[in-house]
């Protein structure tokens, strides 16, 4: 039932124009993943038109030499050491690094104690690793920046970074550096100029990590220096890129605490943000008169849309659309060019909304499934294929499947497969275009 009450749901919005979908009454094999293609010195010399080659080229250099600068810090801290510290724990570094509290609070020393441990796990390329609590002792000399112990994975996994305990080092995923950045200026807003200076200057470094680590087309990596796989491409997953771009616009309004970055940081902030949101425009996967939105992440050369884990395939998502155009919609003064960006986008969306079914536990034995649900919220699948837009599911194998009751019960209930976010953006558009350009 669960699965033929979706494929209806797709066969009616195939009917209505949006797509041709094959239908059948059993789930398919529709692919196999494929892994992220390189970002190297022979694409750029093969793939670049001749006035970006150097550009890309210069990039990759400096991602390369700050990686050598960085493994070089770490060796020379640990030179006579005894013994090497243990990483630092995991846990939810967002939560250790509070940003609404009141604005006392960031002058006591609890936050002074967060805001030194983070002063002292800053990357010697200005970054910070994720998943690390910051309310805990500073870093010792010769520890890892990033916390827990290195991920183990097998050869052929896409996720495996051949990093050690440099993965994920740098980094913009889960909230990671910018949160840091924000935390640090709150605490430096509450102290005597004497006392900020360190917290600002860490700030500052953390900033600059961000231009350099910004590609030549306006995007950002997940990791930076860039450590291979996916993780070297630009990176909308979990808001990545958003919170960066929302970071230097804040940044380069100089309001409140981001005034105490100085005039020359925020005009570098201003045009960062402005090749940010360039790129988001560049990279909206254009369906004709079906609308278009944004994949999770892309080859960073050419902007197409590629996978990232074995389960993650090359797609088109509707949670990072629903957080791209967000965005777009925050801007006070949007252009044409992102007015149209932004009806296209909830065009699509609102075509491939799913209604009247909901994503939930059935039992354990069969654990989350699609099932009807008379006035159930609006949902949408995850991932839809760029071409088609067929729902798309993956599993561990890298097997694609355009059913999710073919995923095994481990990756069915452990991914978010169908959700909710888009539903933001088609309540307030109505009152957003009106705004912006007629009813």
């Amino acid at each position: 039932m669960p699965k033929s009450s979706l494929r209806s749901h797709l066969c009616v919005t195939a009917a209505l124009g949006l797509m041709a979908l094959p239908f059948s009454g059993q789930g398919a094999v529709i692919g196999q993943n494929t892994p992220f293609p390189p970002l190297s010195a022979e694409r750029i010399a093969t793939e670049q038109p001749a006035e970006m080659q150097a550009v890309w080229a210069d990039y990759l250099a400096r991602s390369q030499a700050q990686k050598a600068q960085d493994r070089a810090f770490l060796v020379a801290e640990r030179q006579g050491l005894s013994a090497i510290p243990a990483p630092a724990p995991t846990g939810n570094g967002a939560a250790s690094m509070p940003l609404n509290k009141d604005a006392a609070w960031y002058g006591s020393a609890e936050a002074r104690q967060v805001a030194d441990n983070i002063v002292s796990f800053q990357t010697p390329a200005g970054g910070w690793s994720k998943n690390q609590p910051r309310n805990a002792p500073p870093r010792q000399k010769g520890q890892a920046f990033m916390a827990g112990a290195p991920r183990v994975t097998t050869a052929d996994d896409f996720d495996s970074s051949h990093e050690g305990e440099w993965s994920y080092a740098g980094t913009i995923d889960n909230d990671a550096t910018t949160q840091e950045i924000r935390f640090l200026l709150k605490v430096a807003a509450q102290l005597s100029p004497a006392e900020a200076a360190v917290y600002v200057q860490s700030a500052e470094r953390g900033l600059g990590y961000l231009f350099a680590a910004q590609f030549p087309n306006g995007g950002w990596p997940q990791v930076w220096p860039l450590q291979g796989g996916y993780h070297d491409g630009v990176t909308l997953n979990d808001n990545a890129m958003i919170e960066v771009i929302s970071l230097m616009d804040e940044v380069s309004r100089g309001e409140g605490e981001f005034g105490l970055i100085p005039a020359a940081t925020r005009q570098k902030a201003a045009d960062s943000e402005r090749q940010g949101v360039s790129n988001l425009l560049a990279a909206q996967v254009h369906l004709g008169d079906k609308g278009g939105l944004w994949a999770q992440q892309y080859d960073a050369l050419t902007l197409k849309p590629a996978s990232a884990r074995n389960y993650e395939p090359s797609a088109l998502s509707t949670s990072e659309s629903a957080a791209v155009l967000d965005y777009l919609m925050s801007l006070p003064e949007p252009s044409p060019e992102i007015i149209a960006a932004v009806d296209e986008g909830v065009r699509l969306l609102e075509a491939l909304k799913i209604e009247n079914m909901a994503w939930k536990k059935v039992s354990e034995a069969e654990g989350r499934r699609l099932v009807p649900e008379a006035g159930a919220p609006l949902i949408w699948a995850r991932y839809y294929d760029p071409k088609t837009l067929t729902p798309m599911f993956g599993e561990r194998d890298k097997s694609l499947f355009d059913s999710v009751d073919d995923v095994g019960l481990e990756r069915r209930n452990g991914y978010a497969w169908f959700g909710t976010a888009p539903q933001k953006v088609l309540k307030a558009y109505a009152g957003w275009k009106a705004a912006h350009g007629g009813q």
